[in-house]
C-alpha cells in the first residue's frame, strides 16, 4: 500500500511543477520554466504533460526546432489537439510547412474542437496562398468559436482581398460587437467601407483603429486616402507623413496615394507631392 502513496505523491509533484512552469511561461519566464521541466523529465522522462510544457517553453524562447522532439514524444501517449497545434507551430517556424499543415489538419479534426488549431491552420494556408482552403478552415473554426476575433479578422481579410465588401462588413460588424476596441477589426471595417466609397464612415473607423494601434502603417495610409478623398487635405497629409515616419519604406505608397487623390490628380505633379512628403521622411 505504501508504493501507491509514493506514486501519487510523485504524480502530484510533477503536476505542481508543470503548473508552475506553465505560469512561468505565461509571465514571460520560459527559461526558468525549461530548467524546472528538465529537472522533472530527468526523473519522469515519459510525462506527457511535462513534455508538452517543455515544448511550449522552447517555442516561447523562439527555439522551434528544439521544441519538436518533446512535442512529438508527448504525442506518442495519444492524440491531443493542443499538442498537435503546438507541434504544427514548431514545424511551421522551422520551415517544415508541409508537416505543419498535416499536423494542424489532424488537430482540427479532434474532438472536442480546439479553436486555436483552426486559427493557426487558416493563417498558415493563407501564407501559402491557399485561399480557398483557408476560407473553409476558418468558416469551420468560426462555427466552433463564433466569438474568435483572430479567425474573424483572417476570414475578413479574405473577403477584402476579393472586394466582397458586404460579407466583410457583416463579419467585422459582428466582430466589433464582441471586441469593439480591436484595431484589426476596426481597420477591417474601415477597409470594407472604403470599398463602397463611404469615406466618411471609413475614416471614423480608421481613426479609431489608429488610436488603438498608433504604429500600424497600413491604417495610416488608408486613413490618409480617406481624408484626402474627403478634401481634408491637411489631415490627410498628416496621416501619410506619420506612416512614413513609422516606416520610411512606405514613402512610395504614400506618394502614390497623394498623387492619385481627388485634388492631386488634377494639379499636383509627382515632384510637388514629393516635396510635401519628403520633409517627414528619414532617408
Amino acid at each position: 500500500m505504501k508504493k501507491p502513496v509514493r506514486s501519487a505523491k510523485a504524480a502530484s509533484a510533477v503536476d505542481e511543477a508543470v503548473d508552475w512552469a506553465s505560469t512561468a511561461i505565461q509571465s514571460g519566464r520560459p527559461v526558468d520554466a525549461e530548467r524546472v521541466l528538465r529537472d522533472v523529465l530527468a526523473k519522469t522522462p515519459r510525462s506527457p504533460n511535462a513534455l508538452q510544457a517543455l515544448g511550449r517553453a522552447l517555442l516561447a524562447q523562439q527555439r522551434p526546432r528544439d521544441a519538436i522532439e518533446p512535442l512529438e514524444a508527448a504525442l506518442r501517449h495519444g492524440p491531443n489537439p493542443v499538442i498537435e497545434t503546438n507541434l504544427g507551430i514548431a514545424f511551421e517556424q522551422s520551415g517544415r510547412t508541409a508537416d505543419a499543415v498535416t499536423c494542424l489538419q489532424r488537430a482540427i479534426d479532434r474532438q472536442p474542437p480546439f479553436e486555436h488549431a483552426f486559427a493557426e491552420l487558416g493563417g498558415l494556408l493563407l501564407s501559402l496562398k491557399r485561399q480557398s482552403e483557408a476560407e473553409a478552415v476558418l468558416k469551420r473554426g468560426l462555427a466552433v468559436a463564433p466569438n474568435s476575433v483572430e479567425m474573424a479578422v483572417l476570414l475578413g481579410g479574405i473577403y477584402l482581398a476579393r472586394a466582397d465588401r458586404n460579407d466583410a462588413k457583416l463579419l467585422f460588424a459582428r466582430t466589433l460587437v464582441n471586441a469593439p476596441s480591436d484595431p484589426r477589426a476596426l481597420y477591417g471595417m474601415g477597409a470594407a467601407l472604403m470599398l463602397e466609397g463611404d469615406f466618411a464612415r471609413a475614416a471614423q473607423r480608421l481613426q479609431q483603429a489608429a488610436a488603438q494601434d498608433p504604429t500600424d502603417v497600413q491604417t495610416r495610409l488608408s486613413l490618409g486616402t480617406c481624408l484626402l478623398e474627403l478634401r481634408r487635405w491637411d489631415e490627410g497629409l498628416t496621416a501619410l507623413r506619420i506612416a512614413i515616419q513609422l516606416m520610411p519604406q512606405a514613402y512610395p505608397a504614400a506618394l502614390k496615394i497623394l498623387v492619385a487623390s481627388g485634388r492631386g490628380r488634377f494639379w499636383l505633379k509627382p515632384s510637388a507631392a514629393a516635396g510635401l512628403l519628403r520633409p517627414a521622411a528619414r532617408f
